[in-house]
């Protein structure tokens, strides 16, 4: 059974270029939204907390990656009115949907690692070798 886009009436399909679909996998398949989905797995996080856990991640980006799961209806956000303001974060059942293929994901990169570093390093030295000397 093939899904409808509401919007456009037409099949949903990612190899297209104006399916919205498209955004959506280009938005879930972001090295961010992986990492923050995941976190949230474990349960509520503040933006501090999310920013600890997520080493490497720029306020600019986690704030950004943030306000797009909440607008793609992924996570929710919920401020307490405490000074300063308290601001926590958490997956909607949506986001929960994501948890299997992300932590896939990330657990089948953890796995594999190794192996991907040999093959990198072979094309390295490999481009090493052919390189012309001066």
């Amino acid at each position: 059974m093939t899904t409808v886009v509401e919007s456009s009436g037409l099949p949903a399909d990612a190899y297209s270029a104006k399916c919205p679909t498209r955004q959506v996998l280009d938005h879930i398949a972001g090295k961010w939204t992986v990492l923050i989905v995941d976190a949230l797995l474990e349960g509520t996080m503040r933006y501090t907390d999310l920013s600890r856990r997520i080493e490497g991640v720029s306020q600019k980006m986690l704030t950004q990656t943030l306000r797009s799961l909440e607008a793609d209806g992924f996570l929710t956000r919920t401020v307490h009115p405490t000074i300063p303001p308290r601001v926590e974060y958490d997956l909607t059942a949506l986001g929960q949907s994501l948890a299997e293929p992300i932590t896939a994901l990330r657990q089948w990169t953890e796995t594999h690692i190794n192996e991907i570093e040999r093959a990198r390093a072979r094309i390295t030295t490999a481009a090493q070798q052919e390189a012309p000397t001066p």
